[in-house]
């Protein structure tokens, strides 16, 4: 098992549910391809250092994973099409 930050910036626009259950999904992708989430930081409301989709300002999530090496690419492929609410994910493999 390798362990993996998967740092996500979720649209400024999203309500506090919508994002609870955008967070959701991404943890149901985790447990889909065998991972398991060991923690999230949420670090709030943040300036973009440039706009995406119009936007200038997107919530800051870090999710610590411990999962089999297939998981990035799948996770990848399941974050990319959600670009409406996902504006960046970035996929780290942690030493």
């Amino acid at each position: 098992m390798n362990k993996y930050e998967v740092a996500v910036v979720l649209s400024s626009t999203l309500t506090d549910e919508a994002r609870n259950a955008e967070l959701d999904v991404i943890k149901g992708y985790i447990a889909k391809y065998e991972g398991t989430v060991t923690d999230v930081d949420e670090w709030g409301k943040r300036k973009l250092a440039y706009q995406i989709l119009h936007q200038s300002e997107g919530f800051y999530y870090f999710i610590k994973v411990e999962a089999e090496p297939s998981l990035a690419v799948e996770l990848e492929k399941e974050l990319r099409l959600r670009n409406e609410t996902v504006l960046r994910y970035l996929i780290v493999r942690e030493g």
